[in-house]
């Protein structure tokens, strides 16, 4: 498959690759799991990977890939961005991640097929999206303890999970990308941020492709 070249195509390989999404999962607990990362400036790119032992959260692979972007920014639509580095940066690991842990969105997008839903189906890694900041959906406000959670709710259905990781502190924005259940997906996010609010993963790799910009 040709890679596209405008909202449109890019909308029509959504709507394409969308029902390959599994939202299941087989319960066992990856052994490493990954941050992906990508850090911008102007047109230059850095994306980056960190692969930590999921039990321990300890280094174990990382890969960085330098280049510049080949498709607009276009909301809905940043995985165009960001897929081919990240993909590229994955065939450098020498360890293969069993989880994805995308700083953004899978089902919690318009078409219920955001960044982390999209590699997760072109590798079939198992993979969740941990964002910042809801893109779509409505929810109520979780708990103020660690582990409280929210449904994030679009068009009557239930897309992702606020998951509040640390005690007060703002929330993250959980959702399915590929052959994770929800409730997967919120255990290994609390897992993967025991002391902070975002992951360890998405740590790693925000320093990692940030760091890489920078020495460019």
């Amino acid at each position: 498959m040709s890679w596209p070249t405008s909202a449109a195509e890019a909308i029509a390989v959504q709507h394409e690759l969308r029902d390959q999404v599994d939202r299941t999962d087989d319960g066992r607990p990856p052994r490493y799991a990954a941050g992906l990362d990508v850090a911008y400036d102007c047109d230059r790119l850095a994306a980056a990977i960190v692969v930590l032992d999921f039990e321990t959260l300890a280094e174990v692979d990382r890969a960085v890939v330098l280049g510049r972007t080949a498709f607009p920014y276009v909301p809905g639509l940043f995985a165009f961005r960001e897929v081919p580095g990240l993909l590229s940066a994955l065939e450098q690991l020498s360890t293969t991640p069993d989880l994805l842990v995308c700083d953004g969105q899978g089902l919690a997008h318009p078409r219920r097929f955001g960044l982390a839903s999209h590699l997760g189906v072109l590798t079939g890694i198992p993979s969740i999206g941990v964002a910042k900041t809801a893109f779509v959906g409505t929810h109520a406000e979780p708990g103020a303890a660690r582990g409280a959670t929210a449904e994030l709710m679009l068009d009557d259905e239930v897309v992702g999970a606020v998951v509040r990781t640390q005690e007060r502190v703002k929330p993250v924005y959980v959702s399915i990308g590929h052959r994770v259940s929800l409730a997967t997906a919120v255990r290994h996010t609390l897992h993967l941020a025991p002391r902070y609010r975002l992951p360890e993963t998405t740590r790693a790799a925000d320093r990692l492709c940030r760091a890489a910009l920078v020495a460019g």
